[in-house]
C-alpha cells in the first residue's frame, strides 16, 4: 500500500479534481497567470498544494475560489473529484452550502414564507 500524500503538483491537482479537461489544459492555466495559490499568483504547473490550501481560478466561465478538501490518488468520476474541493464562492452567497449561515435569517418578506 502506499502512503496518502502530503502534497501534490498543482497541475495534476487541477486535473484530477477536474477543475482542468486535461492535464495539458492545466498546465496551461497556471502557466498563463489564471490561478492563485492562498492569493499569490502562481505560473509554475509544478508548485505542491496541500490540504487546506485556497486556489483562486480565473476561468473563461468566471472566477471560481476552492479549498482543498484532499488529494485525490486519480482522475476518478465527478462526484469523487468534487470531495476534494469545497467551493468557497458557493459558500459565500445566499442559500450557499456555508456551514456558519443561519437559514432562519434571509431577506425573503416574512408574509410570503407562509405561501
Amino acid at each position: 500500500m502506499t502512503e496518502p500524500q502530503e502534497r501534490q503538483r498543482i497541475d495534476k491537482w487541477l486535473w484530477f479534481a477536474r477543475m482542468a479537461r486535461s492535464r495539458p489544459l492545466a498546465v496551461a492555466l497556471v502557466a498563463g497567470g489564471r490561478v492563485r495559490l492562498n492569493g499569490a499568483r502562481v505560473d509554475a504547473p509544478g508548485k505542491s498544494v496541500k490540504v487546506g490550501d485556497v486556489l483562486t481560478l480565473n476561468l473563461p466561465q468566471g472566477v471560481r475560489v476552492a479549498r482543498i478538501l484532499g488529494l485525490p490518488q486519480r482522475r476518478g468520476p465527478a462526484p469523487e473529484a468534487a470531495q476534494c474541493w469545497l467551493d468557497l464562492a458557493a459558500a459565500d452567497e445566499p442559500g450557499g452550502n456555508n456551514p456558519g449561515s443561519d437559514p432562519d435569517q434571509d431577506n425573503t418578506n416574512s408574509t410570503m414564507r407562509g405561501m
